[in-house]
């Protein structure tokens, strides 16, 4: 029997979508830069046939490429052509929520919304946040190590877990589904596939650590007139205010473009940097530090949300919608140590107006966390496509000591850079980790290393 037959009768016909059953869902994430057709899209509901079809897709020797919700923007869920799809959209739901040790445990495929309204539903808050909240699937977000908006002060996805489970590429599953917030009995396994992006094993389920609900949040809106008061504010909230779970700074074409774009009037006045900044304290305590603030000339102008509407305006501009209808739209996810952030951007901005007069060129990001963010979107010429940008934006970043990934992976579109941002030890110790846990090479091949 083929392959396909065999994972017919393994998993049930219903289970392998091939030929023109195939949804076009799964020929690309959201860097829109796959389309090969792959042999057959495998669609599991329990561990055991993940288990049962990696295990005859080692043997055959046939590449295996993990899908979550697509919303990736490095290529890292594209197939490749002639592989195999392994999507996790049917392993969904959520085993248990365990209050007393502030867990839950929930299965890869479930969207990150779910188990943020299952976990507030217990009385719990689940920090990880996205914008692709709605649609991105947590195994996902783990075999990246999201980011997100609250990262300042929860920390990366990889801090929100405490256990995890996980099948190797000849369908060995690795259950270690811890619930102590302290275990150091050997090596920290989880790690392996946090941030691995399928490539050195398929997470299925994971123990999520869960916090107190912060409870009701401020959010002002903040003009700034240089990128030095921007970083100043950021230590001024977190050493006199305190309680701050987000700090985004915008440069000024692209909330000019956005506030157009959503018929958005805020603050007046043609500032160079904005700020949306949230903090757990009341709204007279915040309102309190940034007359402070204005007192000091450190902002120019600032807006406290009096409603969960204003607060939704705020972030409408931050999250940027409108900018992604723009043709040959690139974002491009980096960091760099904070104190040089506004230098790289006036640099590779210079840079690549130079290269495309015309261009669009937004920065934006999370700063308090040396994240920064770049949408371009361009006119190319003969020979030059959207990725065209790749090289110029990376070779500025080089020259900042900075890491070609924040948060969104290096999947394909990445990997040609990676070195820039890893030593070749690292490299190699990449390799030998590869080799041994996936020696056929099967896992997501051609991602990452």
């Amino acid at each position: 029997m083929s392959l396909l037959d065999d994972l017919r009768v393994t998993l049930g016909s219903v289970a392998v979508l091939a030929g023109d059953s195939i949804p076009p869902r799964h020929l690309s994430d959201r860097s829109a830069t796959g389309g090969r057709v792959p042999l057959a899209v495998v669609r599991p509901r329990t561990v055991a046939q993940i288990s049962a079809a990696l295990r005859l897709c080692n043997d055959a020797g046939v590449a295996v490429v993990p899908q979550g919700g697509m919303t990736g923007l490095a290529g890292g869920g594209n197939p490749s052509g002639g592989d195999i799809i392994l999507s996790l959209e049917l392993l969904r739901g959520i085993e248990e929520i365990d209050t007393a040790a502030a867990t839950m445990t929930v299965w890869a495929g479930t969207p990150l919304e779910v188990a943020q309204e299952a976990a507030s539903e217990a009385g719990l808050f689940l920090a990880l946040d996205l914008g692709a909240r709605g649609s991105c699937q947590l195994g996902g977000n783990l075999s990246t190590n999201a980011g997100g908006i609250r990262v300042i002060r929860y920390g990366m996805a990889r801090e929100q877990v405490l256990g995890l489970e996980a099948v190797l590429a000849d369908g060995t599953v690795v259950t270690s589904l811890n619930k102590m917030l302290k275990n150091n009995a050997g090596y920290d396994l989880k790690q392996l596939f946090i941030g691995a992006e399928g490539t050195l094993g398929i997470i299925t389920r994971a123990v999520l650590r869960l916090h107190p609900p912060p409870g009701a949040i401020t959010t002002a809106l903040c003009a700034l007139d240089t990128y030095e008061d921007v970083v100043r504010l950021l230590r001024q909230a977190q050493g006199n205010l305190g309680g701050v779970v987000a700090f985004e700074a915008m440069w000024r074409d692209y909330v000019a473009y956005n506030c157009e774009a959503l018929k958005l009037q805020l603050i007046s006045g043609d500032h160079r940097f904005w700020v949306i900044l949230e903090s757990t304290c009341d709204g007279a305590a915040v309102e309190g530090f940034l007359a402070g603030c204005l007192e000091t000339r450190l902002i120019a102008d600032a807006l406290v949300a009096q409603s969960h509407k204003e607060a939704r305006d705020f972030w409408s501009v931050r999250e940027g919608l409108s900018t992604e209808a723009l043709p040959n739209v690139v974002v491009f996810d980096v960091s760099l140590p904070t104190a040089r952030i506004g230098d790289f951007a006036e640099i590779c901005r210079a840079a690549l107006r130079q290269r495309w007069p015309g261009a669009y060129v937004f920065f934006y990001g999370h700063i308090g966390d040396s994240n920064l963010h770049i949408s371009v979107s361009a006119a190319y010429g003969p020979g030059e496509d959207m990725h065209s940008v790749d090289q110029l934006v990376y070779g500025v970043l080089k020259g900042f000591g900075g890491s070609i990934s924040a948060e969104h992976g290096i999947g394909t579109l990445k990997r040609p850079y990676l070195g820039q941002s890893r030593s070749p030890e690292e490299l190699a110790l990449m390799r030998k980790i590869k080799a041994a846990l996936d020696p056929k090479g099967i896992l997501n091949p051609g991602k990452v290393i």
